[in-house]
């Protein structure tokens, strides 16, 4: 019993293969921020960019992928969960709509972070003034 614990410990502490960080330096964030937004890492599993608004969006579902955004300027109100109306498939595992019946209504401003689990609905309602927000996607296999 005992070997097997030591050898499951060393299965679970293994050297992951190549193994790499991603570094991002502060002019491209800042570029992204004060530009037009734009992707900073991307890997199998995850996305990580710098997005803006400027309106109001399409209703949106992703199958895979869990978002997550930390508001850096702006405001806008935000709907998620309810129902989906109006919904079609735009590509693999992502789905667009027109709007949202029921949801939370989430009035996002400047410092707030909100997560948006896979599968979803999630719609930009209104978006009074420009918005930009770091955006996280984990992304499942």
């Amino acid at each position: 019993m005992k070997l097997l614990l030591i050898a499951a410990s060393l299965l679970v502490f293994a050297p992951q293969g190549d193994l790499k960080s991603i570094y991002v330096d502060h002019d491209k964030v800042a570029a992204a921020i004060t530009g037009n937004g734009g992707n900073l890492a991307t890997g199998a599993d995850y996305a990580i960019s710098i997005a803006k608004r400027t309106a109001a969006g399409q209703v949106e579902i992703h199958d895979k992928e869990t978002d997550t955004f930390y508001v850096l300027d702006g405001e806008a109100t935000f709907i998620t969960g309810g129902t989906m109306i109006g919904g079609r498939v735009r590509s693999a595992n992502q789905q667009v709509g027109t709007e949202i019946q029921g949801g939370t209504v989430n009035h996002l401003t400047k410092g707030d972070v909100i997560v948006i689990p896979a599968g979803m609905p999630h719609w930009f309602k209104e978006v009074p003034k420009p918005f930009t927000y770091y955006m996280v996607k984990v992304i499942k296999p």
